[in-house]
């Protein structure tokens, strides 16, 4: 039986075995784990009916990253748990534990700027962009680094909390200047602490102004009894206030802090928008973009889920929005660039309440006939609802979690989402955008070389260390653009020692031999890693040897190892190309392309032979037993560790595997 054939039994064998698993699945919530045919976890999901949303998978017809994932499911297992929320709990530690390939994981690819009062004896303030559960008090996330640091400035000339990371041994300069309580000499009671954090914490949720007019009397005092220093320190801590606590376009009638969660899904892709808002103003915004193979709305809980999980910083308020609908049909966002302005969202939450009321046949019953239809469909495969996953959410953290329906939280929500939207719409723009420039850039690069089309571009590069494991690679670019599947490796066969040039005609014999004989395409245009002399060898046996006439051209690099200069012809003459241009930029990309495949397969060969000499040597073993033996116990360093008993397996014997261990160790020694 071929391996084609024995792979599609196992893979039906497979089928059967999944196909009675469904059977006895539960109507109980709790997550599944999806596995492949090595066992390996791929997909880790939740559910409020297991039964529904496992059967979902294996019926019906899916998009194509979801049938991607169903393609490669060979098993699943599934753990019951007593709610939603503990569903939701799992779900983030079982991806935080397996890292399934399938799942949306999180990446701490970019963190804000906090402030944080330590839990120390004696506290301090500074700016952290690591959020621990400490028992810390943190505030945030602020824009960026900058206004951190001037609030914090401001903070430490009104609060005397101590500056130093390790306590000194005498008063320093913030004590004379009243900016410390000087702990390192002075008792300072809990109290005096208590207060000032309760101070630090009131300011920074909103109470500056109350703050701001303690000041203001202050300096008036100041003023009048002429401490004229003392009342121009305090009027510019009234001025940094002022400064840091500007109103912004996009505010709220309160002063809650919030996180204001959006998304979009286009293509396969996700892009997740989260608003910061705090004291009622937008402060930051931060967006994720990612493929995604399950369902979209439970990817994006489980988002949620990660992202709250190690972060104890929470807001006062979350607001959510519900399962992406058919609501495009209703009107999108044409928008090109950022759509966070959105100064209508300011100041009109009485008009958004009364324009949200649906009259017939409006919008607004369209969009409730769709919620309607989301949740039916939810209900039936056993997803997790937005108001379950709100709720679940909501347990779990202890903070308010909220979808809202109408008024001024319903249009943060879509502000949100309209934001998510461009960004995704952007990534694809300017995909398509980079392929065109791509493609002229090939174009008047065979303009420039008196080429009439220039399509297909292969290109050569060879590797080694003092002769060692020789190797050369072959890229193909196709109108500007990486053709993986054509790429190809060469060991070397005939060249001995550090020869480029010969190793060069080897590679190019070989290869264009083969070219011939399958009657496969020709480039337009061989590109050759090296100047004259690599030039000159490929054209040799291309035209000598094989009767081929195509353009060879070369890349030579300068002192720091970069693409300098492109030369063509015979004999080979450097042709003028501006750094800065396009054309520049592909012959960059082509040959650091060939030359990244060149050194990874190179480094390859060179981990091997360093396995097989050691195994090779000894007189039994041959390729196939080395593979078996390697595949068996991991490393040559777990073969050497064995004792003789756990060769049987593998069908060797004890005079074998006697040889085989003290060849290992007699190495070592």
């Amino acid at each position: 039986m071929d391996d084609f054939a024995k792979q599609l039994q196992e893979q039906e064998k497979a089928l059967e075995s999944i196909r009675h698993k469904l059977a006895l699945l539960p109507d109980l919530p709790g997550c599944y784990l999806m596995k492949n045919q090595d066992g390996t976890i791929i997909y880790v999901g939740k559910a409020k009916v297991l039964k529904n949303r496992v059967r979902s998978y294996f019926t019906g017809s899916h998009n194509g990253k979801t049938q991607m994932l169903v393609s490669e499911i060979r098993d699943f297992e599934y753990i019951v748990t007593g709610s939603n929320m503990e569903a939701l709990i799992l779900e983030c530690n079982l991806i935080k534990t397996h890292q399934p390939r399938f799942n949306v994981l999180l990446k701490d690819d970019k963190t804000y700027p906090y402030l944080k009062i330590t839990n120390e004896e004696h506290p301090r303030l500074e700016v952290t962009r690591r959020v621990l559960k400490d028992k810390a008090k943190y505030f945030g996330p602020y824009p960026n680094a900058y206004a951190a640091q001037q609030t914090k400035k401001l903070l430490d000339r009104m609060y005397p909390l101590r500056k130093c990371g390790v306590m000194p041994k005498e008063v320093c300069l913030y004590y004379h200047m009243g900016q410390c309580l000087a702990p390192c000499v002075k008792e300072v009671p809990n109290s005096a602490y208590e207060q000032i954090t309760g101070e630090i914490n009131s300011f920074l949720n909103g109470g500056h102004e109350e703050i701001k007019k303690e000041l203001q009397r202050k300096m008036q005092e100041a003023a009048e009894d002429l401490y004229f220093e003392r009342a121009k320190e305090l009027r510019d801590q009234i001025i940094h206030i002022d400064t840091l606590m500007e109103k912004q376009k996009i505010t709220t009638t309160d002063t809650r802090d919030r996180d204001v969660f959006g998304y979009a899904v286009d293509k396969g892709w996700m892009c997740v928008q989260i608003l910061y808002m705090r004291q009622g103003k937008m402060v930051q915004r931060n967006k994720s973009v990612f493929p995604f193979y399950g369902d979209a709305h439970s990817d994006f809980m489980s988002f949620i889920a990660q992202y709250y999980s190690d972060n104890p910083a929470l807001p006062q308020e979350i607001l959510l929005p519900g399962p992406l609908l058919i609501e495009e049909a209703a009107g999108s966002v044409t928008a090109t660039g950022t759509v966070i302005e959105a100064e209508s969202v300011q100041g009109k939450e009485n008009a958004a309440d009364s324009a949200s009321q649906p009259t017939a046949g409006s919008a607004e019953e369209l969009q409730e006939a769709l919620v309607q239809a989301q949740e039916e469909k939810a209900e039936a495969e056993g997803i997790v609802d937005a108001a379950g996953g709100a709720a679940a959410l909501q347990e779990w953290l202890g903070v308010k979690v909220h979808v809202p329906q109408r008024g001024l939280k319903k249009q943060m929500v879509g502000m949100a989402s309209d934001n998510a939207r461009v960004s995704l719409d952007e990534k694809f723009r300017l995909i398509e955008r980079d392929e065109e420039r791509t493609s002229v850039a090939a174009a008047n690069l065979g303009e420039v070389i008196g080429l009439q089309s220039l399509n297909r571009i292969e290109a050569f590069d060879n590797s080694n260390i003092q002769g060692s494991n020789p190797v050369s690679a072959m890229v193909v670019f196709t109108n500007g653009k990486p053709d993986k599947k054509e790429y190809r490796k060469y060991k070397i066969r005939t060249v001995l020692g550090p020869d480029d040039y010969d190793t060069m005609r080897e590679v190019i014999r070989r290869r264009y031999e083969r070219v011939l004989k399958e009657n496969l395409p020709l480039p337009d245009l061989i590109v050759v890693d090296g100047g004259k002399g690599q030039i000159s060898a490929a054209i040799d046996v291309l035209e000598n040897e094989l009767g081929l006439f195509v353009p060879v051209c070369g890349l030579v690099k300068d002192a720091k190892h970069k693409t300098a200069q492109l030369m063509i012809g015979d004999p080979p003459e450097p042709v003028t190309l501006p750094r800065d241009s396009q054309e520049f930029y592909l012959l960059q990309r082509i040959q650091d392309e060939v030359h990244r495949f060149a050194i990874s397969f190179h480094r390859d060969q060179r981990g091997k032979s360093m396995v097989t000499s050691k195994l090779d040597s000894i007189p039994g073993i041959g390729e196939k037993r080395r593979k078996l033996l390697l595949k068996h116990f991991g490393s040559v360093k777990k073969i050497k560790e064995a004792s003789v008993e756990d060769f049987k397996p593998l069908s060797i014997g004890e005079k074998l595997a006697t040889q085989i261990l003290n060849a290992l160790r007699k190495e070592e020694s």
